[in-house]
């Protein structure tokens, strides 16, 4: 059980610190640039499992499962990128942990009870989220003005990241590999297509591109890590220490771009902390 926390954990600081890195290129670097090269780093890194070895496995589901977690991580990425570029991010990453709830759903439906901790737990992260994002939507602090924006795209991200996890878990129970690579694929595809539409040429400076290539391999980390986690442990248990990354990039906000929140911010930040952490143990 020790090794599967620890792959949780680290899954968490591979997220966190992939999605500081987006949200600071952004700031100065077109975000369908940073989406594009750095999933185009991300493929062929995954492309390197497959001389792993892993045994053969169901490849239909697991193709399945990847691309529709493929989708949605198109639209968790690039929601939560924007919203880091231009809101605060010790505010955005924290609900964007939301994404737990998910996995909560999933396993309600399929006939897990209804517990008065579950309740809970929704209801402390419901309103941390209020808290902490309640000055930015009164204020409009977020960095182009831009008010209720990150916040939305911050929700956004957060189901977008919670539909990318549970299909993980459940193509990655029938085939890692294939499961992963439909992931990434399946993302690239999305951002190619929009590149052609908006007929967007990519274009980055070499220091910018080095950010670009981390975050490609920072992500296919942190993927390998929840898809070997979930198979060898329950998810709700994986799914708490994976939705930790927020943390991360909270911390790293703080550190590098001296991010300061209000005292209310602050107490909304730890409550949804507090709720994600009883929905994902309560699930």
């Amino acid at each position: 059980m020790t090794g599967v926390l620890l792959l949780g954990l680290l899954a968490s600081v591979c997220f966190g610190t992939s999605d500081f890195l987006g949200g600071t290129l952004s700031r100065r670097v077109p975000l369908l640039t940073v989406l594009l090269l750095s999933q185009v780093v991300g493929v062929l890194v995954t492309l390197t499992r497959l001389g792993s070895g892993e045994a053969p496995g169901d490849v239909g589901p697991a193709l399945l499962w990847g691309v529709v977690g493929g989708l949605a991580v198109a639209v968790g990425v690039s929601c939560l990128y924007e919203a880091l570029a231009t809101g605060t991010m010790g505010v955005v990453a924290p609900i964007a942990a939301l994404s737990v709830v998910v996995p909560v759903v999933a396993g309600v439906a399929g006939g897990d009870p209804v517990t008065p901790a579950l309740v809970a737990g929704i209801v402390v992260a419901v309103a941390g989220t209020v808290l902490a994002s309640g000055p930015e939507l009164r204020a409009g602090t977020g960095r182009k003005g831009s008010g209720a924006r990150p916040i939305v795209l911050a929700l956004l991200s957060a189901l977008g990241f919670g539909v990318s996890n549970l299909t993980i878990a459940l193509g990655s129970s029938h085939h890692v590999t294939t499961t992963l690579l439909a992931n990434m694929v399946t993302t690239l595809v999305v951002y190619v297509v929009v590149a052609l539409v908006r007929r967007h040429v990519p274009r980055a400076s070499g220091r910018d591109l080095a950010g670009i290539a981390a975050i490609g391999v920072l992500g296919f980390g942190a993927n390998l890590c929840f898809a070997l986690a979930s198979r060898s442990g329950a998810l709700s248990v994986v799914a708490v220490f994976a939705s930790l990354f927020p943390v991360v990039t909270a911390l790293l906000g703080w550190w590098v771009h001296h991010e300061r929140l209000r005292a209310v911010q602050v107490v909304g930040v730890i409550m949804v902390f507090a709720g994600v952490g009883v929905l994902a143990a309560t699930s």
